[in-house]
């Protein structure tokens, strides 16, 4: 195919008129939610009337970002079998969700998951602590959410990047503000459906391309590229890479505040179970199809031209999309792949909101003792301030590579949030000084160690050799964070805190007292 006669960088009509009628469709939505959303269980967790379907519909939605779409089908084009590893890591994590985290969430908390680590200890120091790990992870994915979104619609619709910034942080800033919970959903499921009935006919054309054989299509990759593209290695060849990587992949999807807040939407922990079952399946079904979008992409389109278009290959499914099925079925996909972006910020934007509304405002400057129509009102107002925060952040950093963002984001959720979650649950004797060291310590070997790491030290800042060897710290992050939770527990236990383990147990797994 010749990177001339491609549609994308011209604007499509297609996508315009498709992308305009889900703005519309979701925008009415959100008239009908926001008549709904008065009282904070509605604003924050829609009234928590959302089935266990709907609710897995909305995780994978919130779950598939574009980094998900068009960053794996590109690193697949481009990298070959090793592009896989994200689609994994990203995918296993959801039983740890389900087994571990899911159904103490739901019975021990009530909007986010600091509530969950701040059941049995002190409130304001693990508030505190808690709401800094949540907004630096909310804060990494919205810049990567931004820029991708600014410089997506710029490749397809070709608007200008500032433009679409302003418009994606204003129809975000639409459905989180007067819909709350209930119209980020809805904004959820319908992507959802949209993004894998796209994707699911995409494949269809690429296997129909190859008379419906996988082999047929493996074995032409690997006689235009060579068999290297069918083996490991391509784009991790260092082992401690590869694990440090899958520990911030799994155990950091266990601490994502966006998807930890879903769980809430659900009258009880036996709906959030079949929450996370629904969205596990949705998820891996999807990954199947970005490894199959992938390798078409390297056979029909080719590898030059993607990596022409985007360095990164950002733009292989588009690419495939219009050789495979014409200007029209790009059109659709790219309204597909904006829409995604608008559904995952939106969904970042109410879990930033609720941490500064509900864990700080409520729990530590009023200390508990504030109105419900208090609480929607400051939770309004942070959605305002978050959503002009997120159009700042993405104006700033126009034509940065923020790639390692979405990494960055993950190992912190990993280091900072899932530790002190998971020992706030399980172990009697985890103290408030070691929750807050927890934290503390994951959140700071984190952000430092990419800093000095090659993403950061070699790729960002151009200096000939990096502090910290490896790509993503997690496996350092998180083992500290593990460590200090441990050893503050351990030099100041908390009396208190242990002799409430009983009643925190029994509201776990029975569901006593659950909100």
């Amino acid at each position: 195919m010749d990177p001339m006669i491609t549609s994308i960088g011209q604007p499509n009509p297609t996508s315009i008129i498709f992308f305009f009628v889900f703005v519309s469709a979701t925008l009415v939505i959100t008239y009908y939610a926001a008549k709904k959303s008065r009282s904070a269980a509605q604003f924050y967790a829609a009234g928590r009337s959302v089935t266990g379907l709907q609710n897995g519909l909305a995780l994978a939605g919130d779950y598939m970002s574009a980094a998900s779409f068009l960053g794996i089908a590109g690193l697949v084009s481009l990298k070959g079998y090793d592009g896989l590893i994200y689609s994994i890591g990203w995918l296993v994590g959801w039983p740890i969700v389900m087994f571990l985290i899911a159904e103490p969430l739901r019975n021990l908390g009530k909007f986010t998951f600091a509530d969950v680590v701040a059941y049995r200890l002190s409130q304001k120091p693990i508030r505190i602590a808690a709401s800094i790990g949540s907004l630096m992870t909310v804060c990494f994915y919205l810049i990567a959410q931004m820029v991708g979104s600014g410089s997506l619609i710029k490749m397809v619709f070709g608007m200008p990047y500032e433009v679409a910034v302003v418009i994606v942080g204003v129809v975000m800033i639409m459905y989180v503000l007067f819909g709350g919970m209930l119209a980020t959903t809805w904004v959820q499921i319908i992507k959802a459906v949209l993004l894998l009935g796209g994707a699911t006919f995409l494949v269809f054309l690429v296997l129909l391309h190859f008379g419906f054989s996988y082999t047929e299509l493996f074995k032409q990759a690997a006689v235009k590229y060579g068999s290297k593209v069918l083996e490991p290695g391509g784009l991790v060849s260092n082992p401690w890479d590869a694990v440090s990587l899958g520990i911030a992949l799994m155990f950091g999807t266990a601490g994502l505040p966006h998807i930890l807040m879903r769980f809430y939407t659900v009258p009880d922990a036996k709906q959030a179970r079949k929450s996370v079952f629904y969205a596990t399946g949705f998820i891996g079904y999807f990954y199947i199809l970005t490894f199959t979008i992938g390798f078409g992409a390297m056979v029909i389109v080719g590898q030059d031209v993607i990596s022409k278009m985007d360095a990164g290959g950002n733009m292989a499914a588009l690419l495939l999309a219009e050789a495979a099925g014409g200007t029209v079925f790009l059109g659709f996909i790219a309204a597909v792949a904006f829409a995604t972006i608008l559904a995952v910020v939106a969904g970042l934007t109410l879990a930033g909101a609720s941490t500064l509304s509900h864990d700080l405002y409520v729990s530590v400057f009023r200390s508990g003792r504030s109105s419900e129509e208090e609480e929607v009102k400051v939770a309004r107002m942070a959605t305002l301030a978050l959503g002009v925060v997120a159009i700042v952040l993405g104006l700033a950093f126009k034509g940065q590579n923020v790639a390692f963002m979405v990494g960055l984001a993950f190992a912190i959720a990993a280091s900072a949030n899932f530790p002190a979650l998971l020992m706030s649950i399980l172990w009697r004797n985890f103290s408030t000084f070691g929750a807050a060291l927890s934290i503390a310590t994951g959140t700071t070997l984190a952000v430092g160690l990419i800093i000095v790491s090659p993403t950061v030290w070699v790729d960002i800042l151009h200096n000939p050799l990096a502090i910290f060897p490896l790509r993503n710290p997690a496996i350092i992050s998180m083992t500290g964070a593990f460590a200090a939770g441990y050893l503050g527990s351990k030099l100041r236990p908390d009396a208190e805190a242990s002799r409430k383990y009983e009643e925190q147990k029994i509201r776990n797994y029975l569901g006593v007292g659950a909100e």
